[in-house]
């Protein structure tokens, strides 16, 4: 079963660096290392509509075509880390 990361739901195969870590230096099994680094969120302060406008805004960048960036980005606030904020 793939796994997404629960901040922006990038696969987590996907991840050049191979996943986020955890303050102990383990492999977070949630979270990839765009949102996660050293145990810590490098966004603490976003909200969901927030990192949803960043992922779009990225993903634009990376020559994704605009209405599906925004398809892909739809399920944001469902994820762990949103899910109850």
């Amino acid at each position: 079963m793939k796994k997404f990361c629960q901040s922006c739901g990038m696969p987590l195969d996907k991840d050049p660096e191979g996943g986020a870590k955890n303050s102990d230096g383990s492999v977070s099994e949630l979270y990839c290392s765009y949102c996660y680094q050293n145990g810590e969120f490098t966004q603490p302060d976003f909200t969901a509509k927030e990192m949803q406008a960043f992922c779009k805004e990225k993903m634009i960048e990376e020559g994704f075509w605009k209405p599906i960036a925004w398809l892909f980005t739809l399920g944001i606030p469902k994820l762990g880390r949103w899910k109850n904020k």
